[in-house]
């Protein structure tokens, strides 16, 4: 089996997942898992290179462009840059890096893929939030990252709640978002403010390793089918929610915009 290359960006993401509700009850659980962080760039040598990751195509471990994006299985870049050019930004052939989690034995689902977008000169220009409901609807936010950024710090953003998630949380409320860009580690933050207060907390934290058929064999064994878990968790805390006594929000329309495009100020680091 062959071993991760020197110099690549593409890695892995060991680490866990926490949520906590704080409105109008606490509800409070903590997850094992791994992500993959992929460079659109650097797919057809890790499907090359790798016995045990495929890109469009079968394998252990795989990445499928019809799981992103527009989700008609073309290509990727294309679709992000054509979304960038409506935010007015372009990366003059910078990197785009997915953060998301693998297709295993086929199966996958990504309740969140985060997109790093970044310019030729290597600072971070915008990242885009993928988000997707167990009613296998989607929906993106497009959030510009100020250029007086400092290297090394959190990117803190926010938006509008404009997308169905839960069927107990209403479409109203901010999303505040606090991201430590993949380096040796990952810290990825989202909150969901209402008027009234914080209601929900959400953190991912991980450690780099690299990307190997050595390193995923490993993981499959550590986390035994992941993703599968995640979406019976799911099912899980919805079950526990509903048991306290969650109101269940009915279900409307998706917006008609698959991506929400903001130019806005980053939010005020708390």
């Amino acid at each position: 089996m062959q071993e991760g290359q020197a110099g690549q960006s593409s890695c892995l993401y060991p680490g866990r997942v926490m949520h906590r509700r704080l409105m109008p009850f606490g509800h409070h659980f903590v997850y094992r898992l791994f992500s993959l962080y992929l460079d659109l760039d650097e797919l057809p040598d890790l499907d090359q290179r790798l016995r045990l990751f495929g890109h469009n195509r079968a394998a252990l471990f795989s990445f499928r462009d019809a799981d992103h994006g527009a989700r008609d299985g073309g290509a990727l870049r294309p679709w992000i840059d054509a979304q960038l050019s409506r935010a007015g930004i372009d990366l003059d052939g910078g990197s785009v890096r997915l953060l998301c989690f693998p297709r295993i034995l086929g199966y996958v689902f990504n309740p969140l893929t985060v997109w790093f977008c970044h310019h030729r000169d290597g600072r971070l220009a915008a990242l885009l939030y993928e988000v997707s409901n167990t009613f296998g609807e989607h929906h993106c936010y497009l959030l510009p990252v100020p250029e007086g950024r400092v290297e090394g710090e959190p990117v803190h953003q926010g938006c509008e709640k404009a997308f169905y998630v839960s069927p107990f949380i209403e479409i109203r409320g901010r999303y505040r978002f606090r991201v430590l860009p993949p380096a040796e580690r990952l810290s990825l933050g989202i909150r969901l403010v209402m008027p009234e207060g914080d209601q929900l907390v959400a953190v991912q934290t991980g450690q780099r390793a690299e990307i190997s058929d050595t390193a995923l064999a490993k993981l499959f064994f550590s986390y035994p089918l992941m993703t599968v878990k995640i979406m019976a968790g799911i099912h899980w805390e919805a079950l526990k929610l509903w048991r306290k006594g969650a109101a269940y929000i009915k279900r409307p329309a998706p917006p008609k915009e698959a991506v929400s495009v903001k130019s806005v100020l980053p939010e005020a680091a708390e």
